[in-house]
């Protein structure tokens, strides 16, 4: 089973993106010399090959240590929690690719210049993880995950080309359950643990700046969700086994958008932009072969 991938890519993403955006708030002149561009790139590239190298080396030594290696395998993985885990890989990409772009800036690179790689980055980075999953007796690597990945980045690169700009952005929510109660290992035994690992407690989002699009409030948006529920175990066979019934959840709700709060503060607008990533509790309503219900504060 592969779903440690999805945690590690998660975790590993917003840490990146939260580092990313401190940096970047540090840039009081957009017009630095060329000196200063090619210092600030050279800095770049040295501290980040150094930081993802120690990285990559203290996830060997917390994930793989203990596991047996074998030859180069797939493991499929694509039938598990309804997919839910493959929507985590397209939030993490997405957001190493933003993230990325946001420390490229930093450095001088024309912003022009800057989507391509960052792109390329934010899958790249992920990349490791399969390899490693690849190699583990434990795991294996999954082209699910790869697919997902590839599409996390070709969202923030299309965006970019089309319209210059981000106009959707992917958005995490986390509602507890009792399902951690029946399984803690697999599905977590402390809050933070639950959050990450709890996929019934998920719901990834799609949040759209609407004003961009037609007349709107600049500070609303309009996002869909999805989620699952009923699953303790990953796949629908063991479920039903166990007389669960495991189903699929889409939301439809309003978002209010961070980003669009002005203010002088850099503390303020990073804390702003790391926050926007989580989708806030707002009047919902959800579809499901259960039927349709509203949430006022979902």
């Amino acid at each position: 089973m592969n779903r440690r991938g999805n945690i590690k890519a998660i975790v590993f993403s917003i840490v990146f993106l939260l580092l990313a955006t401190c940096v970047r708030a540090q840039q009081a002149d957009t017009t630095a010399n060329e000196g200063v561009r090619n210092r600030r790139l050279r800095t770049l590239v040295i501290a980040g090959t150094v930081t993802y190298g120690a990285a990559l080396a203290g996830l060997n030594e917390l994930w793989y240590k203990e596991s047996s290696r074998q030859s180069f395998a797939f493991f499929n993985d694509v039938k598990e929690w309804k997919q839910v885990d493959k929507v985590g890989h397209f939030f993490s990409a997405f957001y190493l690719s933003y993230g990325t772009e946001k420390l490229l800036q930093w450095s001088g690179v024309p912003d022009e210049k800057t989507v391509l790689p960052a792109a390329l980055t934010g899958f790249l980075l992920l990349l490791p993880i399969e390899i490693m999953d690849g190699f583990s007796s434990d795991y294996g690597a999954s082209a699910g995950d790869l697919a997902a990945n590839a599409l996390g980045s070709a969202l923030f690169f299309g965006q970019k080309k089309a319209w210059g700009e981000i106009r959707i952005y992917p958005k995490f929510s986390y509602h507890a359950t009792d399902y951690p109660l029946i399984r803690p290992d697999a599905l977590g035994d402390t809050f933070a643990s639950r959050v990450i690992k709890d996929y019934n407690a998920q719901t990834y989002w799609l949040s759209v700046d609407a004003d961009k699009f037609f007349v709107f409030p600049k500070w609303l948006n309009l996002a869909v969700g999805y989620g699952v529920a009923d699953m303790p175990y990953a796949l629908d066979r063991s479920n039903e086994r166990m007389g669960y019934d495991p189903y699929r959840q889409y939301y439809f709700s309003i978002d209010p958008d961070l980003t669009a709060i002005r203010t002088r503060s850099k503390f303020l607008r990073t804390a702003l932009t790391v926050l926007n990533v989580v989708k806030i509790p707002s009047p919902t309503i959800e579809f499901s072969r259960k039927g349709t219900h509203f949430h006022w504060f979902y």
